[in-house]
C-alpha cells in the first residue's frame, strides 16, 4: 500500500519538530558567566558585545539602573561564549529581570461580561497567589534591550544559549520561589524571524500594540519645521486644537535641566497616570528619574509644561543612537481634563528629538491615534511566553499581554508631494 504523500510530509514535518525539540533541549554548544551584578562580569567583553546595541545595554546605564530598580524587580546578567580559555569566541550578552508580581494585578478594570465570568472562575487563585516572571528584556523601556548579539553570529546557535541561560536562571531562582513565567521581551524583524524555532520549546509567540515610529524629516531643523511640513487640516488642528488652548491658559513648555532638586514632583505626576493603568507591574522610584538624566546626559531629555511655576506635565526622551524614545510621561490629570496636556507633551517629543538629531522617534504602545495623527506609523512588537501550567498561563497571555489588542488607525498627515514635471529630452 502506498502511503500519499501529504502523510509522508506531515510524518517528516513531525519528525524534524521532534529532532528540533531534542535538540533545544539539550545543552548547547556553549560555555556561560551568569551574574546578579554587572559589575560581576569581564566589562570589556560586555562592552565589545553591546557596543552596537545602543544606550540600554550599555554597562553604565545598567549599572546605574541596577541601584534604583523598583523594589519588586531584580536583574540578572549573563555572557554567552563558544570555548573556552584563550581561543573563546563571545555569542551574546543577555540582560533579564525578575518581576514579583501579584496575579490580582493584571486584572483590568474594564472587562467584558467574558472576561469578568473568566476572571471570577479563578479570582481567589489570583488574589492569594504571586508569580514570580523572569524577564528577557527591560520593564521600564520598550524594545528589544535584552540581549545582544555578536557580529556574524550563528542565530540559531545564539538563540539556544539564550533560551539556556533562560533556564539556568529560572533553576537557580527555585531557592526563592518558583518562576514558572518567562517572556522574551519585544521583539521585531529580524529577531521575530530568528527566534521562531522556540515554539519547539513551548515558547509561544503573542504580537502587542505596535511600537509607534514617527519618522523626522532630515530637513526639518526644529518643531517649525515640522508643523509646516503637515497638511493644512492637520496643521490647523495643532495649532487650534492644542497649542492655543495652552497658549491661553498661559502654560510654557520648558527644559528641565537638573530633576534632583524636583524629583519627588515628577514622581508625582508620574504616578498620577500610572495608578490609572489596567496593569502596573511595579512602581519607580522617585530618585530613578534624576538617576536616568545623570547616566544618560546630553541624549536625556525632559520637557515640562508649566503654569504659574507648577508642573503640570512632563515627558523623558532619551537618545538611543538615531532613536529617541520617549517614554516616560506623567501629568495633572485633573488639570488635563480642561487642557490638551497630554498632546502637547508628545509635540514637545518632536522639538527634543530635533534637538539631539535624531532621525525617528519611539513613542511606544498605546494611544495609537494621537501618535498615528502626529505620523507616527506602527511598527509590529511582540513578545516570546512560556508557562508551565496552562490556566495560568492562559491569565497572563489574556490579561498581562494584552492579546485582543488595535490595529494602528491609518494616518497621513504630512502634504502629498506634488509630482515632479515631465522633462522632454532631445
Amino acid at each position: 500500500m502506498k502511503i500519499p504523500a501529504t502523510l509522508l510530509s506531515i510524518k517528516t514535518s513531525l519528525a524534524e519538530r521532534k529532532k528540533e525539540r531534542k535538540r533545544l533541549r539539550g545543552p548547547a554548544e556553549l560555555y556561560y558567566a551568569i551574574a546578579d551584578s554587572i559589575d560581576m562580569l569581564d566589562a570589556g567583553a560586555w562592552q565589545d558585545l553591546t557596543a552596537q546595541s545602543g544606550f540600554f545595554m550599555s554597562i553604565n546605564y545598567l549599572a546605574a539602573l541596577e541601584q534604583v530598580l523598583p523594589v519588586n524587580l531584580s536583574a540578572r546578567y549573563a555572557l554567552i561564549f563558544h570555548g573556552r580559555g584563550e581561543d573563546r569566541e563571545l555569542v551574546a550578552a543577555v540582560y533579564m529581570q525578575i518581576a514579583d508580581i501579584s496575579l490580582a494585578q493584571v486584572r483590568p478594570e474594564k472587562e467584558t461580561a467574558t472576561d469578568r465570568k473568566w476572571v471570577n472562575s479563578i479570582d481567589q487563585l489570583a488574589q492569594r497567589a504571586r508569580q514570580r516572571v523572569l524577564v528577557c528584556g527591560n520593564l521600564l523601556t520598550y524594545g528589544q534591550h535584552g540581549i545582544a548579539f555578536a557580529h556574524d553570529v550563528d542565530t540559531k546557535l545564539a538563540w539556544h544559549g539564550v533560551v539556556e541561560v533562560l533556564y539556568r536562571v529560572r533553576q537557580a531562582e527555585k531557592l526563592a520561589g518558583k518562576t514558572h513565567f518567562v517572556m522574551i521581551k519585544d521583539l521585531h524583524e529580524p529577531y521575530i524571524e530568528q527566534a521562531a524555532h522556540l515554539d519547539n520549546l513551548s515558547y509561544r509567540y503573542v504580537e502587542t500594540e505596535p511600537n509607534m515610529v514617527l519618522t523626522l524629516d532630515a530637513g526639518w531643523k526644529n518643531y517649525d519645521d515640522y508643523l509646516a511640513s503637515l497638511a493644512s487640516k492637520y496643521r490647523a488642528n495643532i495649532k487650534n486644537g492644542v497649542l492655543k488652548p495652552m497658549e491661553e491658559a498661559g502654560c510654557t513648555v520648558e527644559l528641565l535641566k537638573d530633576l534632583s532638586t524636583v524629583q519627588e514632583q515628577i514622581f508625582a505626576l508620574y504616578k498620577a497616570v500610572q495608578i490609572n493603568a489596567d496593569f502596573r507591574p511595579f512602581e519607580l522610584l522617585p530618585e530613578y528619574f534624576s538617576a536616568l538624566q545623570k547616566v544618560a546626559g546630553e541624549r536625556f531629555r525632559c520637557s515640562v509644561i508649566k503654569r504659574d511655576h507648577v508642573m503640570l506635565g512632563f515627558l523623558i526622551s532619551v537618545a538611543d543612537g538615531d532613536t529617541a524614545i520617549a517614554y516616560h510621561i506623567g501629568f495633572d490629570r485633573l488639570a488635563a481634563g480642561d487642557l490638551p496636556i497630554y498632546l502637547r507633551l508628545l509635540h514637545a517629543g518632536i522639538t527634543d528629538a530635533i534637538a539631539m538629531g535624531c532621525k525617528q522617534i519611539s513613542y511606544g504602545r498605546t494611544a495609537l491615534e494621537p501618535k498615528a495623527s502626529l505620523g507616527a506609523k506602527p511598527q509590529t512588537f511582540g513578545i516570546f511566553v512560556r508557562h508551565r501550567q496552562p490556566v495560568l498561563n492562559k491569565l497572563m497571555k489574556r490579561l498581562l499581554l494584552g492579546i485582543e489588542h488595535e490595529d494602528a488607525p491609518e494616518r497621513n498627515p504630512f502634504k502629498k508631494a506634488k509630482p515632479l514635471a515631465n522633462t522632454i529630452v532631445e
